[in-house]
């Protein structure tokens, strides 16, 4: 029998995560107005012991935390796949190491997937923070995704999602190859709406989305031909060529801006 405790699993991969972003994020998820929830912590073999220390000191001191730890360092997809084989909740919220999630997220997510069982996906709109917290934009994902919307990129923003455990399950949860170290959530969205599955972002901004220069420094061109193949192998699922096919060079463009400027266009852009 469903009981308000196994509702919400909430999973997360660290990495040598900085100490600040890291206590702040888990702060922002014990601080929830939905009290009633797991959070699922995987390490990936961080050689940071400070990483290691905080986690373990908030698993002393809250019944909730559960940490993991990979065998070997393996990706994020690896450590969310890890969290997902523990996960009893009827729901799964993600999380990352250096956001903030607004209090009342949990509390407008499950009220949302409550009232629609017909949507498994529901993300929300982000406010982009940088290294310091200080705000400099806001955007909001198109508000009803359909299979059309992953032509241009991802419609949801990953750690701001809640999804529905079947719906994990059905897709068999990340895949975890070459091509998917930056484009997990890509792949796996287009994974399920081929299935079937519908999404949807609440049109608020409930989460803190931290983003600074440095990472968009961390944009490699390789990243950017891995999804193309990302690209390639959704949209052949989705049934989007021969239209996709104007598509699929566009993360190949992008990687040839400087980094600097892409920067500064999207301070500008979201501001």
């Amino acid at each position: 029998m469903e009981t308000k405790k196994n509702r919400i699993s909430v999973i997360m991969g660290v990495y040598n995560s900085c100490p600040e972003y890291l206590k702040l994020a888990i702060e922002s998820i014990l601080n929830q107005t939905y009290s009633e929830f797991e959070f699922i912590i995987c390490d990936d073999c961080s050689t940071n012991e400070e990483t290691i220390r905080i986690l373990l000191e908030y698993e002393d001191v809250d019944s909730r935390i559960k940490i993991l730890r990979n065998s070997k360092n393996s990706g994020l997809a690896a450590s969310l796949n890890h969290c997902l084989k523990y996960a009893t909740g009827k729901y799964i919220a993600r999380m990352d190491d250096d956001d903030i999630s607004h209090l009342d997220r949990f509390e407008k997510q499950v009220a949302f997937l409550d009232e629609h069982p017909e949507i498994s996906i529901v993300g929300t709109g982000i406010t982009f923070i940088d290294d310091s917290g200080n705000v400099w934009g806001k955007t909001n994902n198109i508000e009803c995704p359909t299979k059309r919307s992953f032509l241009y990129g991802t419609p949801f923003t990953h750690p701001t999602i809640m999804i529905r455990k079947e719906t994990y399950q059905a897709v068999d949860g990340y895949k975890s190859d070459k091509h998917t170290k930056r484009t997990e959530d890509y792949d796996m969205f287009m994974r399920m709406y081929a299935k079937g599955f519908k999404g949807y972002n609440l049109q608020e901004n409930l989460f803190d989305y931290r983003m600074d220069i440095s990472g968009y420094r961390k944009q490699k061109l390789i990243y950017r031909v891995d999804e193309c193949i990302i690209k390639y192998r959704g949209f052949k699922l989705l049934g989007l060529f021969p239209e996709g096919t104007l598509y699929l060079i566009k993360p190949i463009i992008s990687g040839l801006i400087p980094n600097e400027l892409k920067y500064k266009r999207d301070r500008k852009r979201f501001k």
